[in-house]
């Protein structure tokens, strides 16, 4: 059996030699602390992978990134007044251990949260996931929440076209699930669990006869700190990788008005460089720049620390940007 340790989603990490006995690992904090709070069968063979928490790039180059979502179900581990077993750390590291391609590491997890129920952050991070999953040749953009019992979950993945961008800023971002497109190979573009349909349906939000499910407007708890808190982001990256889009830096409500599509064709091949300059952006050149006026202080820094004598007491928000102080 395979044993599935609880996520605290800070330090120390998972530290003992059930994931390999490796003695100056063990060394750096007490085994005692660390039980399994479940168990799942054991696969004959896994891969090795580089871990950053969340599982990152495994040996047949299967790729993951993480973006934290609200959602509007929530629940606990097992062990924290709950019964789910798999956090998006523990989904994230099995899909690293046993899939060979990122449609099959999709399903896997969807399948895995769909037993053995999935819990998020919770609190101020939100109660969902979302999660980027590549290899060579296919990207899917993946959400996951608890079902309304906290036993399962409810998930979607949209494959992202090989010539467009995905975007995700701590939001969900998949609309029309349309179960019936196609990729080019005759592969299904979208994926789900069938608890997608059943909960809306059941909850009296969704109805066949409706047309096709927006997964974002079902289940998405909107922008989870403050407006334009991920809508901003979206519009920021496609700024930038898509300018001819011509999109709007503002709209009303982010999870019912579609102000930018979950992917776009950019407008150059996109580079690694493109890439690293996004995400060090702080909208620089527009009227959002963190780096001039007031919100950059005496010494024109964008970074804006917590605390001090007026938290909680000023109204309003900064910008969030994309480059941020605490981005890893």
């Amino acid at each position: 059996m395979r044993p599935v340790f609880f996520s605290p989603e800070t330090y120390p990490r998972y530290v003992g030699t059930a994931r390999g006995n490796i003695s100056a690992y063990v060394k750096t904090a007490r085994q005692s602390d660390f039980k399994p709070i479940g168990y799942i069968p054991q696969v004959p063979h896994t891969f090795a992978y580089h871990e950053e928490t969340y599982g990152a790039l495994n040996e047949k180059q299967v790729g993951i990134g993480e973006s934290t979502c609200s959602g509007v179900f929530g629940t606990k581990a097992i062990g924290q007044g709950g019964k789910a077993l798999l956090s998006v750390d523990a989904l994230s590291q099995l899909a690293m251990e046993r899939s060979s391609s990122a449609r099959d590491a999709v399903k896997l997890m969807g399948s895995l949260a769909e037993e053995y129920g999935f819990y998020g952050a919770g609190s101020f991070e939100g109660s969902a996931e979302s999660l980027m999953v590549t290899d060579p040749t296919e990207g899917f953009i993946f959400h996951i929440l608890p079902d309304p019992t906290g036993t399962s979950a409810i998930w979607a993945a949209m494959r992202v076209p090989d010539d467009h961008i995905g975007v995700v800023a701590n939001a969900f971002v998949i609309r029309d699930l349309n179960m019936s497109a196609v990729t080019p190979d005759g592969l299904p573009a979208f994926l789900a669990s069938a608890s997608t349909f059943s909960v809306a349906e059941s909850k009296g939000w969704w109805h066949a006869s409706h047309g096709l499910l927006d997964f974002t407007s079902v289940y998405s708890d909107g922008e989870y700190a403050h407006k334009y808190y991920s809508g901003r982001r979206m519009w920021g990256a496609y700024r930038m990788l898509a300018p001819s889009l011509n999109l709007s830096p503002t709209y009303g409500e982010y999870k019912r008005d579609r102000p930018y599509p979950p992917t776009a064709k950019p407008d150059e091949k996109v580079t690694v460089a493109a890439i690293a300059a996004v995400m060090r952006s702080y909208y620089e050149g527009t009227e959002f720049d963190q780096t001039l006026g007031p919100a950059a202080g005496p010494w024109g820094s964008p970074d804006h620390a917590y605390g001090g004598s007026a938290d909680g007491k000023v109204k309003g928000n900064w910008e969030r940007t994309i480059g941020l102080w605490r981005t890893s």
